[in-house]
């Protein structure tokens, strides 16, 4: 085998991908060409339907009975992979090239031990005695920061988080220090904090092990952040290839530009600022154009690209573009059109003083089993999961707080003690003069009417038996808020609304895509014509485009009907974007809240400061401070006593006594002025003086 130094780690040559299907075959992947280096990772991105993944699974062999590669080459390590028998590629694979999947339960066997699958990886492609790859095991887990390693060893996969499942999954990849390791979208369901670690791993990965990686993925701020090449793949194509630093400063193809300009950035806000989608959408692989197949959605098309198919072509800054006429295109001219600016654009909304919802020392907790004896027969001491503690907040009318935090740290728990999906423990909550804390039973018609949520997985709360029509009608129906006779005019009305059209009426959950899923969740939200809308990360799966195109939308209803919203996301530049007012929570505790672009500037509570170090920008130059927090979030049946953070923060040692009062005493709440109030035993005067967290070209 060629020695992988003297050349590409992995190449791939006008390579094609087809699938068999019924009367034929359909080319999922066209024309693609790129070639990644030792030490180098390539980004490749683009919205659902590209074939980003479909080019990964070419290159382990995993495209399924009715895949294959059409024509072209793909090579590692100089030898080439296309026509390999299955024996040949499975040495390769978990040895030389490894893989690591966005879901890892797809790559973890839930009825064995975590330290036998990871074991086996070293039994099989090394021959190592059990006991020389148990302590490798261990080295490696402990070498992704896995707390406990020994222990996790003897684990099943379902006994850790997400997160740490994750991990085992990189440990796993890593252990024969492959030469290639594809990934897979590995941090969409991390936490910010969590998903920081695993990109500082991969960071690692490349300076100590010369490790190549293919790291595919929508958001743009983690290709930023962990990429120095970067591929953009549109409809099966790449139709540009760069730096990381000429993508994101100098984008060639319109497609580039258009994905830059749906993401918001950290610091700007709906009032001064615009997020503009895509128009169209990704034409599926049977139907796409003959000319430029980018044709339909580009604000820039000619004859020449209705006639043409353009070639990825090199440029004189290095770049590489599939585009007639890139050298022509001045991304500062563009324009957008009418379809993808909201019909509310510039509309201020209505400023109330009314509040519409007054939340006081909220507390949600859950009992907790035990299995003993004692506790079988009630002698036990019961034990409770503090999963809600002391939450106090309220919201004016047509007003949007966001709600930021790890996972665990109770956000989705208080949305759902609002709406009624979970009774309180203790507390005050007031919502339009109704006691909200009362038993769901004897909660009124109006009261379900004004209070409507939208989930973050339509498609487990729509029934895929009845139309979308069917659907967004019933709470129009059961609620009467439209005569009978009207109930299809105001569904249409409402599908215009999103976006949709008349046209989706009398079609199936199935046959929408998931960004239109979404929409029809926030319009069935929308048919009672509520009050106050609560949103439980309703864009965290979606395309950067889609999303922008649903956050347009929830602003586009917020001014139109004057709409009250809880909005709960992990990303924090989208929370900065869309609220206007922000609560950070962690353990279920509320740890700082004020006005959004309080909350993002100086001072900071430290778990806040954390949580901004962490967030990815999709801006290669800026500068942002690393700060990690150690270990993981405690237990919420056995809270630290004192402040919950005292255990993970970095800042407790500023204090005189070096932080002992932090494991003592409930914090006070320090007040930053302008309803900006901090709970932290640090003074205010102290947090001023940190130093921002980001800092941008702008801020230089």
């Amino acid at each position: 085998m060629t020695d992988g130094k003297k050349g590409p780690v992995l190449k791939v040559e006008d390579v094609a991908i087809a699938y068999k299907v019924r009367g034929g075959e359909i080319e999922a992947v066209q024309n693609v060409s790129f070639e990644i280096q030792r030490g180098e990772a390539h980004g490749i991105v683009g919205e659902s339907g590209c074939g980003k993944s479909t080019l990964a699974w070419a290159i382990l062999d995993f495209l399924g009975a009715n895949g294959y590669v059409k024509r072209g080459s793909i090579k590692f390590l100089g030898q080439e992979l296309v026509g390999r028998s299955s024996e040949e590629l499975r040495r390769l694979r978990g040895d030389q090239l490894a893989m690591v999947y966005q879901d890892p339960m797809q790559a973890l066997n839930p009825s064995m031990r975590l330290g036998d699958q990871m074991k086996e990886v070293l039994t099989v492609h090394r021959g190592l005695s059990d006991k020389e790859a148990e302590k490798r095991c261990i080295s490696m887990l402990e070498r992704v920061y896995m707390p406990d390693a020994a222990n996790v060893m003897k684990r099943f996969p379902h006994q850790i988080s997400g997160g740490q499942q994750q991990r085992v999954v990189i440990a796993m990849a890593l252990l024969n220090n492959p030469a290639l390791l594809i990934m897979d979208e590995p941090t969409t369901a991390l936490d910010v904090t969590v998903e920081a670690a695993v990109l500082d791993l991969i960071a690692e990965l490349r300076r100590d092990f010369d490790t190549a990686i293919m790291f595919i993925s929508h958001n743009l701020g983690v290709v930023a952040r962990v990429c120095n090449m970067v591929g953009v793949m549109y409809a099966g194509e790449m139709i540009e290839r760069a730096s990381v630093k000429e993508i994101f400063k100098n984008p060639q193809h319109p497609y580039t530009q258009g994905l830059i300009r749906c993401v918001p950035r950290l610091g700007s806000d709906k009032a001064s600022s615009m997020l503009y989608p895509i128009r169209g959408r990704v034409p599926p692989p049977n139907n796409r154009p003959a000319g430029c197949i980018f044709g339909p959605r580009c604000d820039y098309f000619r004859e020449r690209c209705h006639n043409e198919r353009p070639r990825l072509r090199p440029l004189p800054n290095g770049a590489e573009v599939r585009c007639h006429f890139a050298e022509e295109i001045d991304p500062r001219q563009w324009q957008p059109s009418e379809e993808i600016v909201p019909a509310t654009n510039g509309r201020q909304p209505q400023d109330s003083s009314e509040v519409i919802i007054s939340v006081e020392h909220l507390k949600k907790y859950y009992p907790v089993s035990g299995s003993g004896l004692r506790d079988m027969l009630g002698m036990g001491e019961k034990k409770y999961v503090k999963a809600v503690e002391d939450a106090s907040f309220s919201i004016a009318k047509g007003k949007t707080l966001g709600i930021v935090g790890e996972s665990g740290c109770g956000k989705s728990t208080l949305i759902k003690t609002i709406i009624g999906l979970e009774d309180s423990t203790d507390g005050q909550a007031q919502f339009l003069g109704f006691d909200i804390t009362d038993d769901l039973a004897s909660r009124n018609e109006q009261l379900i009417q004004e209070l409507q949520m939208v989930f973050q997985n339509p498609d487990s709360t729509m029934n895929p038996s009845y139309t979308v029509g069917q659907q967004i009608a019933r709470p129009m129906l059961r609620f009467g808020t439209v005569p009978k006779n009207k109930v299809r005019q105001e569904v249409i009305r409402l599908l215009e609304l999103m976006r949709l059209g008349a046209n989706y009426y009398d079609r199936l959950p199935r046959q929408l895509s998931g960004g239109e899923k979404q929409r029809v969740g926030i319009a069935r939200a929308l048919a009672s014509r509520p009050d106050l809308v609560l949103c439980d990360e309703p864009v965290s799966a979606l395309d950067v485009s889609v999303q922008a195109a649903v956050l347009n939308l929830l602003l586009e209803v917020q001014r139109e009907f004057n709409t009250t919203m809880i909005f709960i996301a992990h990303d924090l530049s989208v929370v900065r974007f869309f609220s206007d007012y922000v609560a950070v929570m962690y353990l279920g505790q509320i740890m700082e809240i004020g006005p959004a672009e309080a909350i993002y500037a100086l001072p900071y509570h430290p778990y806040t400061e954390a949580l901004l170090s962490a967030v990815p920008i999709p801006d290669p130059t800026a500068k942002q401070k690393h700060i990690r927090l150690e270990g993981n979030v405690p237990s919420a049946v056995n809270p630290p006593s004192g402040c919950r953070f005292h255990t993970r923060c970095p800042r407790r040692a500023l204090l005189p006594d070096g932080g002992a009062v932090c494991a003592q005493a409930i914090p006070p709440w320090r007040d930053a002025g302008n309803g900006h109030r901090i709970f932290c035993h640090i003074p205010i005067e102290t947090l001023l003086t940190f130093e921002p967290v980001i800092e941008t070209a702008a801020d230089r």
